[in-house]
């Protein structure tokens, strides 16, 4: 799982979340939950839930990208989700003494759906993040993320992956057109 796009909603539409395993990875490495939160009670409803969120914002996102209306129905739903109550955190002494950050009230999924969806309501609603809202170049991927590069001309989600993949291409191809050596 990757973490790039700028945007923890930008992340969810990046990913794939097919069961339940997979949300508490995204979760964690997300950073909506504390390291070493207890994920127990995240299932199949959960991933289903935030499977639906991801398909409303990448709806929300593809309009804006594409400069055509959003899909009202996906923007009152993200809304919905939105006006919830966000994840409660706690600050509470580890076996060490130190503080560390907790959840408070354990981990609810409409707290965590109403942490994404926010985000997604923040991004759609600054103009200056929208200015900077990308789709990858790159042949077959289908990222979106937030261009936060100098000159503001990055062409992939990620020059390591996308990016070099188009650099291999365009070798191969010129090397093909010189023919054989």
């Amino acid at each position: 799982m990757r973490f790039d796009a700028g945007r923890v909603c930008l992340d969810l539409v990046a990913e794939e979340i097919r069961d339940g395993d997979e949300l508490r990875q995204w979760l964690a490495g997300a950073g909506l939950v504390p390291d070493r939160t207890p994920l127990t009670r995240v299932g199949p409803d959960w991933a289903a839930a935030f499977r639906d969120l991801r398909a409303d914002v990448e709806s929300l996102v593809r309009a804006e990208l594409d400069a055509t209306g959003p899909d009202e129905q996906a923007l009152a739903r993200v809304n919905a989700l939105a006006a919830g109550p966000p994840p409660g955190l706690c600050a509470v002494r580890d076996q060490e003494g130190h503080l560390v950050r907790e959840l408070c009230g354990g981990v609810e999924c409409g707290a965590l759906l109403a942490a994404v969806a926010r985000d997604a309501v923040e991004l759609l609603t600054d103009p200056g993040d929208l200015a900077l809202l990308r789709a990858c170049e790159g042949d077959g991927c289908t990222r979106v993320y937030l261009d936060t590069s100098r000159g503001h001309r990055r062409r992939w989600c990620s020059s390591e992956l996308c990016g070099n993949r188009e650099r291999v291409a365009r070798h191969r191809r010129r090397a093909l057109a010189a023919g054989p050596v």
